[in-house]
C-alpha cells in the first residue's frame, strides 16, 4: 500500500497566520514552517502560480524542513494559459509579454526562457528529495479537442524529466464518454490526475473522478463545495468546513488509490480562516494516520 499523505494547499494564508492555528513565538516565516511540518508531511506552494519562484526560497524550504517532507509546487500562470500580468515576470521579459497582447497564443520562446527560470529555481527542492510534483492547474477554456492535448503534449515536452500533475478545470476532461481518453492521454504523458472535490450543482463543476495514470503519486485537492464557486472574492470561492460525513466519503476512495499509487496526496484548499487545516487533521484522523 502507498504513503498518504495528507496537508494544506497553504501554510501562508494570511487568514490562516492570523487566525491563531500557529502558537505565539512561531508565527514568523522560518517559524511557520517548522510548525507546519510538524503536524503534516506535505504542503503545496501556490504563490508560485502568481509569481516565479526564488532559489533562495526553495533553498530555505528545503533547510527549513525535514528529510521526506513533500512540496507540491503550483506552475506558473502564464505556463498554464492563463492570463498573466507583466508586472508578474522579471522586468527583462516584460516587453516581450506586452508585445504579444491581443495575439493568439504566446511565443514558445518567451515560455522556454520562463520554464527555464522557473525550473531552475525549484532545482534545490528536487535535488533534496523535497519537490512532490509541480501542478499543472489548467483554465475552464482548455477544454477537450485537439489544440487542446498538442498544448498539453507541449507543456509536458517543456517539463521533460519533472514530475508533473495536471488539474482541469473544464469538466468535460472527466464527463462521461471522455474520462477514459483523458486518462490514457495523462498516462501516455507520464502525468499525475489530480482529483478534485467541489460542489457539484454548476455547469462548471469538475466530476470527481479519481484515475491513478502514473505509478508514483495520486493527488487530490479538496477545493470546498460553496456555490459561489467561480465568483466573488477568494474567500466568496473557498469558503467551506467540510463536514465528517463529507470527509468520510473519501476516505475509502483515498484508501483505494494507494493501492494504486506509491504515494497518495491529499490537500485541502479551502482556505479560510483554519478551515483546511481542521479538515487536513480529520482527515488524517479518519484515515489512521494520527
Amino acid at each position: 500500500m502507498g504513503e498518504i499523505r495528507v496537508g494544506t494547499c497553504s501554510w501562508t494564508d494570511k487568514a490562516l497566520v492570523a487566525g491563531g492555528w500557529y502558537p505565539r513565538g512561531r508565527r514568523d516565516a522560518e517559524g511557520r514552517l517548522r510548525y507546519y511540518t510538524e503536524q503534516f508531511p506535505v504542503a503545496e506552494v501556490d504563490s508560485t502560480y502568481y509569481g516565479l519562484p526564488s532559489t533562495r526560497n526553495s533553498l530555505l524550504w528545503a533547510e527549513r524542513t525535514p528529510e521526506g517532507f513533500r512540496f507540491d509546487v503550483k506552475a506558473f500562470s502564464l505556463l498554464t494559459g492563463h492570463p498573466t500580468r507583466p508586472e508578474a515576470l522579471p522586468a527583462d521579459l516584460r516587453p516581450a509579454l506586452v508585445r504579444q497582447r491581443g495575439r493568439d497564443g504566446v511565443d514558445p520562446g518567451l515560455l522556454d526562457e520562463v520554464w527555464q527560470r522557473y525550473s531552475a529555481a525549484l532545482e534545490p527542492l528536487r535535488t533534496s528529495g523535497r519537490l512532490g510534483t509541480l501542478v499543472f492547474q489548467f483554465p475552464h477554456r482548455l477544454a477537450p479537442g485537439r489544440p487542446a492535448v498538442e498544448f498539453l503534449r507541449r507543456c509536458r515536452e517543456r517539463a521533460a524529466g519533472w514530475p508533473v500533475a495536471v488539474e482541469f478545470r473544464h469538466p468535460g476532461w472527466w464527463r462521461e464518454g471522455h474520462l477514459d481518453a483523458t486518462a490514457a492521454l495523462l498516462t501516455e504523458l507520464d502525468a499525475t490526475a489530480v482529483a478534485v472535490d467541489m460542489v457539484q450543482t454548476l455547469p462548471t463543476s469538475v466530476p470527481p473522478v479519481v484515475r491513478v495514470t502514473t505509478p508514483a503519486l495520486a493527488l487530490v485537492r479538496f477545493h470546498g463545495r460553496n456555490t459561489a464557486w467561480g465568483t466573488g472574492t477568494k474567500e466568496d470561492r473557498f469558503r467551506h468546513t467540510y463536514t465528517p460525513d463529507e470527509l468520510c466519503e473519501w476516505a475509502p476512495r483515498i484508501r483505494d488509490t494507494a493501492q494504486q499509487a506509491r504515494e497518495v496526496h491529499v490537500l485541502f484548499n479551502n482556505c479560510c480562516g483554519d478551515a483546511a487545516v481542521r479538515a487536513a487533521e480529520s482527515m488524517r484522523h479518519l484515515l489512521g494516520l494520527s
